[in-house]
């Protein structure tokens, strides 16, 4: 195995256990909210032993608290599920508008704690490649985290795929701080693994504020 594969696996294991870390931590505290309604419940339930009228209306308020927050928790695990499956194939045909849709879902509580909104962009006709998706949700997300760290007083990070000539290409603008940044610290070993291993190419344009990801049609 070489050291470039030793790198794109472990970077492939980092970007597993944080985002795993993210989400749980997210379900956390779905469950949290249950547990602490499920004791109002119960207050309620004991009040209304001792004879205290019960009110209909906190009751239905709670109910849908509760509802809210098992839909939420419901949400985690509809996506805790498929990127646990996104490491199935190795290469497959994907809509990079939807990875790009999906990789913000995945990377907006740590951006949020960095005062930064992802606006993924949607397009009208899918943008279709043929490349390891898994990969490129783990080279997204290492772009994603450094574009965060330059969105500057805009913090506001967009994200947008369209489709090239040889491929297709995604667009992380609004990155009013590029030029603060250290960018010879970037991309690293381990996007330069994952470039090489996806056969992409990344360009940092500081004066328009943005990074381009450029992408095969095919990967093979």
């Amino acid at each position: 195995m070489s050291w470039k594969s030793d790198i794109i696996g472990e970077t492939g294991l980092q970007f597993y256990g944080k985002t795993a870390a993210s989400l749980s931590h997210e379900m956390k505290n779905a469950l949290a909210i249950i547990n602490e309604h499920a004791g109002l419940l119960k207050d309620l339930a004991l009040m209304a032993e001792a004879g205290t009228p019960m009110d209909p209306g906190r009751l239905t308020s709670l109910a849908e608290k509760v509802m809210k927050q098992i839909r939420r928790a419901d949400g985690i695990v509809t996506t805790m599920n498929r990127f646990a499956h996104s490491v199935d194939e190795s290469i497959k045909d994907v809509d990079l508008g939807e990875i790009l849709e999906f990789g913000a879902t995945l990377s907006r509580r740590l951006a949020s704690m960095r005062g930064v909104t992802l606006e993924p962009r949607l397009v009208t006709t899918p943008v279709r490649i043929t490349t390891n998706p898994f990969f490129l949700q783990n080279l997204l997300s290492l772009c994603v985290d450094f574009a965060t760290a330059a969105a500057g007083g805009g913090k506001t990070v967009g994200l947008s795929a369209e489709e090239t000539e040889n491929g297709a290409q995604v667009r992380l603008t609004g990155l009013e701080g590029l030029g603060e940044v250290l960018l010879d610290t970037f991309p690293a070993t381990r996007e330069k693994a994952l470039l090489e291993a996806l056969r992409a190419q990344l360009a940092v344009d500081t004066e328009a504020g943005q990074l381009v990801l450029a992408l095969p049609r095919d990967i093979d």
